[in-house]
Parts: structure tokens; sequence; C-alpha cells
């Protein structure tokens, strides 16, 4: 329950991480029902594939802390939840880092592995609605986004554990919402800063100090 609006996002404390300072008024912990807690706790100790999911996310943070990239996390994740089968969900601009990846994956004994490409189809945006005139490239062929059939596709093939590679923000929520195997990411998107997101907030104070503001950047002319 949230107090007066406030959430974790006004906490300068943080005292659930270690108990060694003291709950703020508004703390999320202390007005959330004990009830509430022993539910979840309920679904972590009994529901099958939520404590495989969850028990092998905490031995590698607590086993590897700051020892694995995240392709080897995801590597090894795969393993510890018992994937026989992991579906990648890919990007067309990261199509070659998504083949270096499925190389990795077998290489550490992953042999199984089914990638699809977003472009999948080739269904251009305006026979699904989208404006010619917000094309990348307008008055082209422009092949959209398909992360339905992306996930339908890989939903078809029984994979165990799904892995996004760089899918565009939205398309990626689309393609969770469709999905019927788990989902992890191995690379979020972002053209501007090579796929590294967190550094506009690093940086919100000096060189993207923009992205405080209440206006987004303008776009390009649409005519």
């Amino acid at each position: 329950m949230l107090v007066d609006g406030k959430s974790c996002a006004n906490c300068g404390v943080f005292h659930c991480d270690h108990l060694d300072k003291e709950w703020p008024d508004f703390c999320v912990t202390t007005h959330t029902e004990d009830a509430d807690f022993e539910a979840a706790n309920d679904i972590y100790a009994n529901d099958p594939e939520t404590q495989k999911i969850f028990r092998a996310a905490a031995e590698i943070e607590g086993l590897y802390y700051g020892a694995l990239t995240r392709v080897e996390e995801v590597a090894l994740f795969a393993k510890k939840i018992g994937a026989k089968k992991v579906g990648l969900a890919t990007c067309m601009g990261l199509r070659k880092e998504t083949q270096t990846f499925a190389k990795m994956l077998k290489a550490k004994g992953i042999e199984s592995v089914s990638a699809v490409v977003c472009k999948v189809g080739a269904v251009d945006k305006c026979k699904i609605g989208i404006p010619d005139n917000v094309k990348v490239r307008p008055g082209e062929h422009e092949s959209t986004c398909n992360p339905i059939m992306q996930a339908k596709i890989l939903n078809d093939e029984g994979t165990d554990l799904n892995v996004i590679v760089g899918l565009c923000c939205g398309h990626d929520t689309l393609f969770i919402k469709h999905s019927d195997a788990p989902v992890t990411y191995l690379v979020v998107k972002d053209r501007v800063l090579m796929h590294n997101p967190a550094a506009a907030l690093y940086g919100s104070s000096m060189y993207y100090r923009r992205v405080m503001s209440p206006e987004f950047p303008p776009c390009r002319p649409v005519e």
C-alpha cells in the first residue's frame, strides 16, 4: 500500500536491504499487509516453476556476484532451470550478435536453440494500420516488427526459456505478453547509447540533462 503517493522511488534509506537503518514513514514494506508477503512467500516455496526460477536466480547472484557477464549469466540460468530448448527473439539489427550468442549457448552445452528475427513475415507496416508517413522511410516497403509472431513461432517450437535480444520498446512488451515460456533479457535496445540505457540516467545531471525535461525532443517532421 502506498502512503501519500510515495514509494521506493522517494526513498533514500533502503532499510529493507540490510535492516541496519530505520523504516521511513511511507515505507512500502511496513504499509503492506503481512498476509500479502506470506502469499508471495507461499508461491516461492510451493509453486514448482517459480521455485526453480527463483532458486536459479538466487544461486547465480550469490555464487557468481560480479564474476559473470550477462551473456554468461543467461546461459547459466538456462542450464540451472533445465531448459532443453532456448528461444531467441531478436531484433534484425542485432542478428549477428544473436548468432554469436547462439554459438555461445551451444558451447556451454545448450544444443537446441531457436531464433526468430523481428521482421518475420515481412508484413508492411501499412497492412496493420501504421500510416506511411510515420515509417522510418516513407514511401517504401517497410516490414513491421512482428513480436506476436515471434512469440507464436517459439511457442510452437516448445521452448523452455525465451531470451529477448534488443526488441524495440513496446514490441518487447507484446512478446512477453504472448510468450508461453518464461522470458529474460540479453540486450535492452537503445539505439543512441549502444544498448546501454542506464547511461542516460548516469548522465542525467550532465550530458543527458534533457531526460529530466517535461518535454521530449522534437521528432522529425511528419508530412
